[in-house]
């Protein structure tokens, strides 16, 4: 029922010019501070490991140009998409659950109600907007990351040029990944808007209740942004099967 509102909310409010774009871009900007930098943390790390395990499989064949096919396939298939949803779920569902429950508990949210403001539309869309607004940046902040460290380690450590890996990576990274991978956070931020949201409106009990509403938000958002990824990804594989460009 939340979700269906906040939706209707979102276009009708487009549509009449009463979207707070103000709200949203506050919110999208405070998001984006809690994210950005643990994105690039969880993206340079990823992006090596991708190059030192496929280099070190890839070498026994005498085929170590191939690595940038592995970053392509890696980082932006699976690795950004994971690592930007996994980090919504987390720091940026923890920042809205939080925010809500402690509202919530205040009674702010039933003060709201009684002077006839609803807080779906006015605290709810904002932040479910904003999530899905930030989302498309935070997975090309991770993809740029994640190859350039990649690229870094394989030209370094496994002396793999340059040109080799970029056509390496051309040749299996298609327009279509990007785009996928792109869809792939918009669902996994409106999974986190909806359940974060949710579950920071219903907290109950004191501060406790808040914590309780962030832990069970962070833990759903979680499951089912891997369900989601298994869904996407299989539905890719069987429309847009991985093949040389």
């Amino acid at each position: 029922m939340l979700a269906a509102a906040v939706v209707r909310y979102s276009v009708t409010d487009a549509i009449t010019l009463r979207l707070p774009f103000g709200e949203m871009i506050a919110q999208a900007w405070t998001l984006y501070k809690v994210t950005a930098l643990p994105a690039v943390l969880m993206a340079v790390p990823f992006g090596g490991m991708i190059a030192v395990d496929a280099s070190g499989l890839i070498n026994q064949v005498g085929a170590n140009s191939l690595v940038g096919a592995a970053s392509a396939v890696g980082v932006v298939r699976q690795g950004a998409p994971l690592t930007a949803g996994l980090l919504m779920g987390g720091a940026a569902a923890a920042a809205i659950a939080s925010d809500l429950g402690a509202r919530a508990i205040r009674e702010e949210l039933d003060a709201l109600r009684v002077i006839g403001v609803d807080p779906v539309r006015n605290l709810i869309v904002p932040r479910f907007l904003a999530l899905i607004l930030l989302a498309p940046i935070l997975s090309m902040v991770i993809i740029a990351s994640a190859v350039t460290a990649s690229f870094i380690l394989a030209i370094t450590v496994s002396k793999v040029t340059s040109g080799s890996f970029w056509a390496s990576f051309g040749a299996f990274a298609k327009m279509v990944d990007v785009w996928f991978a792109i869809g792939k956070v918009t669902v996994f931020a409106a999974i986190v808007g909806i359940v974060s949201s949710l579950r920071g409106i219903e907290a109950k009990g004191g501060p406790r209740g808040v914590a309780d509403a962030v832990n069970a938000a962070v833990v759903i958002n979680v499951v089912g942004i891997v369900i989601a990824n298994l869904v996407i990804t299989q539905l890719q594989t069987m429309f847009f099967p991985m093949q040389v460009a």
